[in-house]
């Protein structure tokens, strides 16, 4: 009877080890973290970058451990940007300003989360991640159907991202310590409210302890 019950008990265990494992395998099998606008001269606009850098580079270690493809996404325009329509309010804004700078100090992501030699970093035109760039390309690709997003701004890019990627039929994943804006309040309402009827919002410690 004894020997009946330990068998039965190392059975319910390594059933609940499996199907623990198997959760983990699902959040990393064709999964890719999206970091997204991370340029020096975007950080540059928070009045404290620090801690969502410091978040960032979290979430690109640990996927970049569980073997999930980190994938990078600039914005930027060819110099003097003829990108930019004039019909589009928030770039047009700006085409005086992009049109005078240096177009690949511009795309250049910061030091501490730049890009390894073998990641791809994509460019886009527009505050989507989509917009103008190659991004689904290398999604189809890598063959991935889950996206883990960070970046800035959470009203910009993260919120146009999620949006489109969303209509797109991605399974999405919002780290919200690794998403900042500069209206705070708007940053809240959008991980608390918004967000989650299309994605997952986690801390990037919280997404660490699901894979």
């Amino acid at each position: 009877m004894t020997n009946s019950r330990n068998t039965y008990c190392d059975y319910i265990v390594k059933t609940i080890i499996y199907h623990k494992n198997k959760v983990k395998m699902e959040q990393t099998q064709n999964t890719a973290l999206l970091v997204m606008d991370m340029q020096v001269a975007i950080l540059g606009m928070l009045p404290d970058a620090a801690e969502i850098i410091g978040n960032v580079a979290k979430a690109i270690a640990n996927a970049r451990d569980k073997k999930i493809p980190v994938i990078y996404v600039v914005v930027g325009f060819r110099q003097g940007t003829p990108e930019i329509s004039m019909n589009n309010k928030g770039f047009a804004a700006n085409k005086e300003r992009f049109a005078s700078i240096n177009a690949e100090e511009f795309i250049k992501i910061h030091p501490d989360i730049a890009p390894l030699a073998n990641e791809v970093t994509v460019i886009k035109r527009r505050v989507c991640a989509f917009t103008g760039s190659d991004l689904e390309v290398i999604l189809r690709a890598y063959g991935i159907q889950h996206l883990v997003l960070s970046g800035i701004a959470t009203s910009g890019v993260v919120l146009s991202t999620v949006r489109e990627a969303s209509d797109k039929d991605y399974r999405l994943t919002v780290l919200a310590d690794c998403c900042a804006d500069s209206d705070e309040e708007v940053h809240r309402v959008l991980n608390t409210k918004v967000f989650p009827r299309q994605a997952d919002v986690l801390t990037v410690d919280e997404w660490q302890s699901t894979i």
